[in-house]
């Protein structure tokens, strides 16, 4: 979206941007207000109020604040309407009043207006982003009628037409969108890329970013601005697809990928689910992973201490191309020490680590039981898990 950040800019003063219609003012028209009379009985209150000194009634501040209640629905900008009010107060001021009871008029009548306008303004926002929300969940989820969810894409800056690619933000803790977190990775990625059709948002206390397929710079950004906000934040991002159904499915990627990065230990603070996809596809059939575990390393759960330690060796020995030294250093083990493991490994299960015919077997169950959270949850607890 160009911009387009929910309610993270606030609402708690009227909208001083000057944008919307703009107010049209004259000493014949007593201030005409792109075709409603946004000033109605301005005139009047003055000329009644200024000469005595007195406080406007409540049927006169009721009535200024229902009209600036009408300006905000109707999308005036609070600066021409601020001017407008000054403008009819210079054209009618009561020449015989004293100066101070003609401002102290002036001033009751603006705050009662902008009461009614600020209170305006907070119910647009609250059902725009009520309507925001709706959409988003919609379009992640792939709920609702997809000519209709595009056609509403539009009003939230994004083109539908085009491919585009979800990122996902996992932080330390959760996050919605009017936490400081959220607004400073928001306000950076703004900043960044003002014209860019992306759309920034929370879901289940993550930060998401949509963004075009192609402006991967986006949400390689984004992944560095939520890092750099939360000290630890870990990024993943789907891959790009096309059409409503296709951001659901990026974005359905990106969680998978963060939830693989968990099971398997991975601390990369970049993930992409294209480079995953191996776990996914490992995980789809759940019985032929489970037998692998249990048939390739289930003999493991006879050594001395239990399969954890032999599991870790195997994890770190893979994890560092097979190179004996560097899986040694990372588990603290003398070579001997990690040889030894090894070997053990080959004497339980008949497959050898140093075999390359036997190596692909181990490492796919070595992957498959970090999938599993095996040894910590026996397998046999989830042969019954739907």
């Amino acid at each position: 979206m160009n911009g387009h950040h929910g309610n993270l800019a606030g609402v708690d003063r009227p909208d001083v941007t000057g944008r919307g219609g703009g107010v049209r003012t004259s000493a014949g028209d007593g201030g005409a207000v792109a075709g409603e009379d946004f000033l109605d009985g301005f005139e009047r209150v003055l000329a009644d109020a200024a000469p005595t000194g007195r406080r406007l009634t409540r049927d006169e501040i009721e009535s200024r604040r229902a009209l600036g209640a009408r300006a905000a629905e109707a999308g005036h900008g609070w600066r021409s309407l601020v001017r407008a009010h000054l403008v009819a107060g210079r054209e009618n001021w009561p020449r015989a009043a004293d100066p101070d009871s003609v401002l102290a008029v002036i001033e009751q009548a603006v705050d009662a207006f902008a009461d009614g306008y600020e209170r305006a303004q907070r119910l647009v926002v609250r059902k725009e982003e009520a309507a925001r929300r709706e959409f988003i969940d919609d379009l992640l989820h792939g709920r609702g009628d997809q000519g209709q969810l595009a056609a509403r894409s539009e009003r939230f800056g994004l083109r539908l037409s085009r491919a585009h690619a979800v990122a996902v933000a996992e932080g330390p803790e959760k996050y919605d969108e009017t936490d400081p977190v959220p607004r400073q990775v928001a306000s950076d990625l703004f900043a960044r890329f003002e014209n860019r059709r992306i759309l920034f948002t929370t879901k289940d206390g993550r930060m998401v970013c949509i963004a075009p397929g192609d402006q991967d710079d986006v949400l390689t950004h984004f992944a560095k601005r939520s890092y750099a906000a939360t000290g630890r934040a870990q990024v993943a991002i789907g891959r790009s697809r096309s059409g409503t159904v296709g951001i659901g499915h990026s974005y359905e990627e990106a969680l998978n990928a963060l939830d693989v990065a968990q099971r398997m230990g991975l601390e990369e603070p970049l993930l992409r689910a294209a480079d995953l996809l191996v776990f996914p596809v490992l995980a789809r059939d759940r019985q032929a992973l489970l037998d692998l575990v249990s048939s390739t390393l289930g003999p493991l759960e006879q050594a001395r201490g239990g399969a954890r330690p032999l599991l870790d060796t195997l994890t770190a020995y893979f994890d560092t191309g097979c190179v004996a030294a560097s899986a040694a250093r990372r588990l603290s083990l003398s070579v001997r020490a990690l040889t030894y493991r090894l070997a053990r490994v080959h004497t339980l299960t008949g497959a050898d680590p140093a075999d390359p015919a036997d190596r692909y077997t181990l490492q796919t169950a070595v992957i498959g039981a970090r999938l599993l959270d095996w040894p910590t949850r026996p397998l046999s607890s989830r042969e019954t898990t739907p």
